[in-house]
């Protein structure tokens, strides 16, 4: 999270552009990631140039010898007129141009960017603000990206959340990725569920000495969909930082008739869309026949088996209205996963989690493309707290649920002797089928309530009669003195 000092950096940076007129949220966030796209295109440089010069080879460069200008550490120095000339005139143009297939995504969708920084003296501020930005690695950076997402006055709307980085991380963790998968996110935004899976590949892999495995990171192993693209450009922009070259995001409606994916990924990880609803003209015919409804909650869900490979995992977040609805198309989407599929875990999270954006319950579903069954007990999981405080300020705290949950669904046969009084326990198919399957966690969580003993009848009344009688002396003392 981002506190502090870099905070109020942040906000102060967010003023100058406020001041200067660019006054709509979004285009600051995709100037300020323009700008931080530049300043990490020179980072990734320079540590290139260090690392080559240690191992006396010579890799391809970002910038050529004759593009030094172009460099952040260089206009950085000129004087305000100057490094506005080149910034819009000839850095700008540079990351339009950045890949030379035009078919690329990070080509296709920087195509339509426009500069809007207006005057020299603004840009100024501008980089020298930046260039003082403590932001060092991609958790860093990754922290600034959800604090300046969160500055969106209409987050939320929609169903339109920005989902913390910590739990993007720990479902990227639950479903352990492997160097074979193709991942997508049916509702992306900013790439973040595609970064935190390609950040987990490198930490756990070799993606790089293997030429297929290294071919299929940068070219064919991740996916994305979504429907504005503003948040498509600077998902583009922060995957190829993160060194996916090529990462297959597309402009589309995920749900529409036009989206005709089926059994291609092997792993789906998504926050999708809550509170849309559709009309059925516009809804894809094969997902209305696995559910039919115009909630977007239950189209996905629907959608996401469509598009899985047979034996292929999912781990999505849903809200609670998808885990207990008793519409038919809510029993249904249930059923179809629950008897046609494996359904392996609910994770219930507080409802603080998506603050301040909005105080929305939800959980996380995971489960196996099977079509042929497989779900015989589901594993459910109390999260209580995230390691942050559930108010709106989202300050760390020590109480953190989320190492628990990693180690317990990654031993989940110690699971089976757990009381459902405990924050985890197993819950068999055939109860979850008794009650119309139901997958809330309150259904079958017990609680433990403590005994408290009170004083019999007659002592109670004793001691108001006493404390009456003490209180009617003290008044008649008062009398008494006035």
């Amino acid at each position: 999270m981002v506190t502090g000092d870099l905070r109020n950096k942040v906000d102060r940076i967010w003023e100058v552009f406020w001041t200067g007129g660019i006054t709509n949220p979004l285009s600051v966030i995709e100037q300020f990631t323009y700008l931080l796209f530049i300043k990490s295109l020179d980072d990734k440089q320079t540590s290139t140039e260090k690392n080559d010069e240690l191992l006396g080879i010579e890799n391809p460069k970002i910038f050529s010898k004759d593009q030094e200008q172009l460099r952040w550490k260089n206009f950085r120095q000129l004087k305000a007129e100057k490094m506005y000339d080149i910034v819009s005139e000839k850095v700008f143009p540079f990351i339009k141009d950045l890949h030379d297939d035009k078919q690329s995504t990070f080509s296709k969708y920087m195509s339509d960017a426009i500069f809007m920084i207006p005057t020299p003296k603004m840009l100024e501020q501008i980089v020298t603000s930046i260039d003082s930005l403590p932001i060092e690695g991609s958790d860093a950076k990754g922290d600034l990206y959800e604090y300046l997402l969160s500055k969106i006055a209409t987050a939320g709307t929609n169903g339109q959340f920005r989902t913390p980085r910590h739990i993007i991380k720990m479902m990227v963790e639950l479903m352990k990725p492997t160097p074979q998968d193709t991942i997508i996110d049916p509702a992306c935004g900013t790439s973040g569920f595609l970064v935190a899976a390609s950040q987990y590949l490198v930490e756990k892999f070799d993606m790089y000495s293997d030429k297929d495995i290294k071919n299929h990171y940068a070219n064919t192993m991740f996916y994305g969909n979504d429907m504005d693209r503003t948040m498509l450009r600077i998902g583009a922009m922060n995957m190829m930082l993160h060194n996916v070259e090529n990462p297959n995001i597309a402009y589309r409606d995920s749900l529409d008739e036009s989206n005709h994916d089926e059994a291609k990924y092997t792993l789906v990880l998504t926050n999708p869309p809550f509170k849309g609803s559709l009309d059925y003209d516009s809804v894809s015919a094969d997902l209305l026949k696995i559910t039919k409804t115009k909630k977007t909650e239950l189209l996905f869900l629907a959608l996401m088996l469509r598009i899985l490979k047979t034996s292929g995992r999912c781990a999505s977040i849903v809200p609670d209205g998808v885990l207990f609805g008793s519409s038919n198309a809510h029993k249904s989407i249930r059923k179809e996963i629950i008897e046609n599929h494996h359904l392996h875990a609910i994770i219930s999270m507080p409802s603080g989690v998506f603050k301040p954006y909005a105080g929305v319950s939800t959980a996380i579903m995971i489960f196996t493309k099977t079509g042929d069954g497989g779900t015989d007990k589901v594993w459910f999981y109390d999260m209580q707290s995230d390691g942050y405080s559930l108010d709106d300020k989202r300050q760390k705290v020590d109480e953190n649920d989320i190492p628990d949950i990693i180690a317990r669904y990654g031993n989940l046969p110690d699971e089976e002797s757990r009381k459902r009084t405990e924050k985890s326990f197993f819950v068999p198919k055939s109860e979850i089928v008794a009650n119309d399957y139901d997958l809330s966690i309150n259904r079958y969580k017990e609680i433990v309530y403590d005994e408290v003993a009170y004083d019999a009848p007659q002592v109670i009344i004793a001691k108001i009669k006493k404390l009456e009688q003490e209180i009617a002396q003290g008044i008649s003392e008062i009398e008494g003195m006035v």
